[in-house]
């Protein structure tokens, strides 16, 4: 990830609540139209991965899409997605009214977006990052770019950071070796 490592780390180390966009963070942002009600989208098993290791770590995990469909809120339910908020008109309200449902700050929340209509969460969340192929503007504006593109394994690469940062990663990995973190 790209940007200042000793601002990350200490954003990162408060960091309770994962919050992303959908299409372009968690998806490479193609959607197939497959008849009426019919939209398919492609989703990386890395990103389902971190977000399931996400909640293992007891952080509260979020969508908040713009748009929606049967895929993600399947795809929401799979991996036990905490908040979900599909087909939002007004991101800055509905993110305003999940810190004051869930009792988080700012300081609290590790934002993912990827173009201009995300710019007010991001610019409000202490966490703020953008998958490489975001819109130049949002890669401009963040000081914080996953390597990777969206739907590439950008949400992953958000997950094992903040584990690092909170000194959690022998912990997290430590559950598949059988090591003790």
């Amino acid at each position: 990830m790209t940007g200042g490592r000793r601002s990350f780390g200490a954003r990162a180390r408060r960091v309770r609540l994962l919050l992303l966009d959908v299409d372009g963070v968690l998806t490479d942002g193609r959607i197939l139209f497959g008849g009426p009600g019919r939209e398919q989208r492609q989703f990386d098993v890395k990103d389902g991965a971190g977000l399931v290791l996400a909640r293992r770590l007891g952080w509260r995990t979020g969508f908040l899409s713009g748009r929606g469909g049967a895929a993600v809120a399947e795809r929401a339910r799979e991996l036990g997605i905490d908040e979900v908020h599909l087909r939002v008109d007004d991101k800055p309200r509905v993110y305003e009214g999940i810190k004051r449902r869930l009792g988080v700050a700012d300081a609290e929340i590790c934002y993912m977006g990827d173009d201009l209509m995300d710019l007010g969460m991001l610019l409000r969340a202490k966490l703020p990052v953008a998958p490489a192929d975001a819109h130049p503007e949002v890669r401009r504006r963040v000081p914080f770019v996953t390597r990777a593109a969206g739907g590439r394994g950008a949400v992953r690469e958000v997950v094992d950071a903040v584990a690092r940062a909170q000194g959690r990663w022998r912990e997290m990995t430590g559950w598949f070796t059988g090591a003790k973190g």
